[in-house]
């Protein structure tokens, strides 16, 4: 018996970048999830927030047809790659385990090519968060902002009782993620879908986009001189540790609050972006399934796909990773109020039709545009000079990059 199950165990090797204190420890219940199933689990860990350095290696992998079994793709880079005729069908697993019911639809299409599903969702991040110090907020006498000119009162509040206001890496993602998180509070969801998911060139330089702009520039102005170039998580750190008030980050952040031992709603206030209560930005964490060859490694390959759209992994992972499970109708009792509001918002949006990708995670855009837009932003923010209506142009222009 015991030779027979030692010849059916597997081993999957895992491209993904979870590599930060709340992300290591998704990873691990991951891994643990596996070895009880007598599977081998071979790390394939990438640094580095957005998963671009990742992206490369993982290329190179393919390239030279030595790809892993899995590895963490989402949004339109799935169907990419799926192109290539180099991702697996798990369609029997999916059917097997009843996923159509279980996943929002929106979702469930970006995990499929031609009808068939070729990779697994881990969970669902809200992206439009603004993460607060209250302790700090205390001292400065400031109200949690649910407006972008009570966002600016609190800012300029806090920057006189000499803490930073809001703790930003200066990364493109970064600037990226406070950008859509404007774009959404300030022009609304139809705005936001025209103009960062659909590309719409009107849309793109209109008056709207021009106030989105200036406002995007104005938080620049209440940022440390040593923004450029901080990783997402010592931004965090930051407004743990009470040097600075607030950041504007995915849920993913939460996970390093908890991971410092801080408690929702006392050491820490979890609020939607300034005008975007109503409305839901989507980052989709998802495993693409790719072809191998060993049919012990493709077993343990399906094995890693149910477990993971398990109701136990899906607790245990989102727990740790800050983020709300992607299977539906979940309990919740486990989750803190930030993960409960977040799941209460997330099946309102999806109801009401303002659950929108995020383009900074990858979700809503081609990647070459996604990279061309993404650039043309950061030179905005970066730029002493450049006028919203000239980056407008650049956007435009940028939208068209295929």
């Amino acid at each position: 018996m015991l030779a027979a199950g030692a010849a059916c165990a597997g081993e999957v090797e895992v491209l993904h970048w979870w590599t930060s204190g709340g992300e290591a420890k998704a990873a691990a219940a991951l891994k643990a999830k596996l070895q009880t199933l007598g599977h081998t689990w071979k790390d394939f860990a990438v640094a580095g927030g957005g998963g671009d350095s990742a992206m490369t290696v993982l290329k190179s992998r393919v390239v030279s047809g030595n790809a892993p079994a899995a590895a963490q793709i989402k949004g339109p880079s799935i169907q990419e790659w799926a192109r290539e005729g180099v991702l697996a069908s798990i369609d029997d697993t999916a059917k097997a385990n009843n996923w159509d019911a279980l996943i929002p639809k929106p979702i469930a299409d970006g995990l499929k090519y031609k009808g068939s599903y070729v990779a697994v969702p881990v969970n669902v991040h809200r992206v439009n968060w603004l993460w607060v110090n209250p302790e700090v907020f205390k001292k400065a006498n400031a109200k949690v902002p649910t407006t972008w000119d009570e966002f600016f009162a609190a800012a300029e509040a806090l920057k006189k009782v000499g803490v930073i206001p809001v703790a930003h890496g200066g990364q493109n993602w970064q600037d990226f993620t406070t950008f859509e998180a404007v774009a959404l509070g300030v022009g609304g969801v139809d705005f936001y879908k025209k103009a960062l998911v659909q590309l719409d060139a009107a849309t793109l330089k209109s008056p709207t986009m021009e106030k989105v702009l200036t406002t995007f520039k104005r938080v620049k102005d209440y940022t440390d001189k040593n923004a450029p170039g901080r990783d997402w998580n010592l931004a965090t750190a930051m407004v743990i540790n009470g040097q600075a008030g607030m950041q504007i980050m995915g849920d993913w952040a939460k996970g390093e609050f908890l991971a410092a031992g801080k408690v929702p709603g006392k050491d820490f206030v979890c609020a939607p972006a300034p005008g975007t209560s109503k409305a839901f930005t989507y980052n989709v964490d998802s495993f693409a399934m790719f072809k191998i060859k060993n049919d012990a490694n493709v077993k343990a390959q399906k094995d890693l796909a149910t477990a993971i759209m398990s109701p136990e992994f899906q607790e245990a992972f989102n727990l740790n990773k800050g983020s709300i499970p992607v299977r539906l109708n979940m309990d919740l009792a486990k989750f803190d109020d930030c993960a409960k509001q977040s799941s209460a918002d997330f099946v309102a949006s999806s109801k009401a039709g303002s659950l929108v990708p995020s383009i900074a995670h990858g979700m809503a855009v081609p990647s070459a545009a996604e990279g061309a837009i993404k650039d043309a932003v950061s030179q905005f923010w970066n730029s002493d000079k450049m006028t919203a209506k000239e980056a407008m142009e650049r956007i435009a222009s940028a939208a068209k990059v295929k």
